[in-house]
């Protein structure tokens, strides 16, 4: 596995809680788990997309495998709720999973952009799919990203954050070659779909959230990037300032592309 750029504080942790609400009307539409009875998610982090299942299916069981224990504890204690459901956490790596059962569908958000080999966990997903078994991805195209009016901090703060992912051994732009990698996997029937946002005044309240929440995703990052020398503090102000004045200018305009995918194991 890569580096989890954003690390494992509690602020973190509450992020990814929040960031799940502000992006589940953006990402669900495109994903059916109304047939399937067990699903695989990969990379469960907090629990902050196994809730927004959960309470979408609520007749599906959810094993949850996260590498990291923290997340699983925390996780835990978030899904406390859904008690009642049949929800197993799983601590490994989802490069080398070593799982008895077989499942009706994986689910993997926000995860591939994060590994060093995204080949081989989705290989290691797939073999524990059950024929006709169906894959969801969404994950990041960081290149798509564009903004007006054009303020030199958030695009420096930008260039240094992407540039701290593929450091960590991730891949800012995973998404749009998600159709390749499943392919080579062996997975058939692939679909592909754009996903994002393209807001300016015309829209100015979900400008403002979206742009808070960007800021929000930015500084997430920031800690590494200064015990690397990435940025400096006033970059980050600077970051913060810029999308501040995004959300006003008359000319706005924020946009950014993710990408979604689905595929099935062969018969």
């Amino acid at each position: 596995m890569g580096k989890y750029i954003h690390g494992y504080l509690t602020e973190e942790q509450e992020r990814l809680m929040s960031q799940a609400g502000i992006l589940t009307p953006l990402i669900y539409p495109f994903i059916d788990l109304k047939n399937r009875k067990n699903v695989l998610e990969i990379g469960s982090g907090v629990g902050a997309q196994s809730q927004v299942i959960l309470s979408l299916y609520p007749d599906l069981d959810l094993t949850c495998v996260e590498i990291e224990k923290s997340q699983i504890e925390k996780a835990q204690i978030n899904l406390s709720r859904f008690s009642e459901r049949e929800i197993n956490f799983v601590n490994q790596d989802a490069a080398e999973l070593n799982l008895e059962e077989k499942f009706d569908a994986g689910f993997i958000c926000w995860v591939l952009e994060h590994v060093e080999d995204p080949k081989k966990v989705l290989r290691s997903v797939y073999e524990h799919l059950h024929p006709e078994g169906i894959i969801y991805l969404t994950e990041v195209f960081n290149s798509s990203f564009y903004f007006l009016p054009k303020l030199p901090g958030l695009e420096r703060y930008y260039n240094a954050y992407n540039a701290h992912q593929i450091q960590s051994g991730g891949d800012p732009d995973i998404g749009v070659k998600l159709g390749n990698l499943l392919h080579e996997v062996g997975f058939e029937e692939i679909e592909l779909q754009r996903g994002g946002f393209h807001l300016d005044q015309s829209r100015p309240e979900e400008l403002k959230r979206m742009t808070a929440y960007w800021k929000e995703l930015m500084k997430s990052a920031a800690k590494p990037m200064l015990d690397t020398d990435l940025i400096k503090e006033k970059d980050i102000r600077e970051m913060e300032s810029d999308l501040e004045a995004i959300a006003k200018a008359s000319n706005s305009v924020f946009f950014y592309q993710f990408v979604q995918a689905k595929a099935k194991r062969k018969a």
